[in-house]
């Protein structure tokens, strides 16, 4: 039977601390659990594997008589012997917190044949009586929520389906598109008594508007006529929740921005707080003028 390198399976070295092997240990288990991999032959074959390496490392006179004999096991007949002697009487189990499977039982619960010549024949479905079965938290599920840029100008309540579950949260005005928010404890179920993972759910907002959304802000556009760029006056512009009036002094040029202040986007989860509105004016040149508006205009140019 060949040697197990059981430092290799944990992939620690052999001055590793107890932490540092309980730490390896926990990644590996969660990573190959047979109820997070329940169709996956291989990964029930590794979790065994780094079960039996942690029961050996994890238990300090497992650990010194492995480190002791190693590869040369065969000629720790002695050693056993009063090893096994001590077992009967004490019972078998470390304290490694050993993550068991309680799956079906039988044949392929065994520990190796390595593992049998140097500690004894035990079967690892003993550990579900004496052994102490680690908790895992469950993992995090990841969702996206797609909505307009109108759905979030006000906070609302909606309902989501989450692996079949029914899910109701509070959406606030303000989200952003690709933001994260977590639902604690709504991701999977722990293992063994773990706590249930989170929920994250990013959402994508389509701009359903005509304004440009830069945060908090919001960018528009109107058109102004030509007599009133000049003159001076009133104009009505669009707001994303109305029509609003603005003046406009005489002069104004083409590309002149102005600005509305709260008539932007909420701020995300501050109630009341808005963001601000800008408006570019763009002059608006008559292409159909007559022959008297032309001889006015002539004359505008000669004074």
């Amino acid at each position: 039977m060949a040697f197990i390198d059981y430092y290799k399976t944990l992939g620690v070295n052999k001055t590793a601390t107890g932490d540092d092997i309980k730490k390896a240990y926990r990644k590996l288990a969660r990573k190959y659990h047979p109820d997070l991999n329940p169709n996956d032959k291989e990964a029930h074959k590794k979790f065994q594997e780094i079960n039996e390496a942690n029961e050996v490392l994890s238990d300090p006179e497992k650990r010194k008589k492995y480190d002791t004999y190693g590869e040369h096991w065969q000629h720790g007949e002695e050693y056993e012997k009063a090893r096994q002697a001590q077992q009967s009487q004490q019972g078998f189990g470390g304290d490694g917190g050993g993550y068991t499977y309680s799956g079906g039982g039988g044949e392929d619960e065994r520990f190796s044949d390595f593992f049998s010549s140097l500690f004894g024949d035990m079967n690892r479905g003993q550990g579900r009586s004496g052994g102490r079965a680690a908790n895992f938290r469950g993992q995090d599920y990841n969702a996206e929520l797609r909505l307009n840029l109108m759905d979030v100008y006000a906070t609302h309540q909606q309902t989501l389906s989450v692996n079949g579950k029914n899910i109701r949260i509070t959406i606030p005005a303000g989200v952003e598109d690709g933001q994260v928010i977590k639902l604690k404890g709504h991701g999977a179920p722990g293992i063994n008594g773990g706590p249930a993972g989170d929920l994250y759910i990013t959402f994508v907002i389509t701009n359903n508007t005509a304004f440009k959304r830069a945060g908090n802000d919001l960018f528009g556009d109107a058109n102004i006529d030509l007599y009133t760029a000049v003159l001076g006056g009133e104009t009505t512009v669009d707001t994303i929740n109305g029509k609003v009036k603005l003046k406009v002094a005489a002069g104004t040029q083409n590309g002149t921005k102005t600005r509305l202040k709260g008539k932007g986007f909420p701020v995300y989860k501050k109630e009341g707080e808005f963001g601000d509105l800008y408006i570019t004016y763009n002059i608006k040149i008559p292409t159909s003028l007559t022959e008297e508006q032309k001889q006015l205009f002539t004359q505008l140019q000669k004074s």
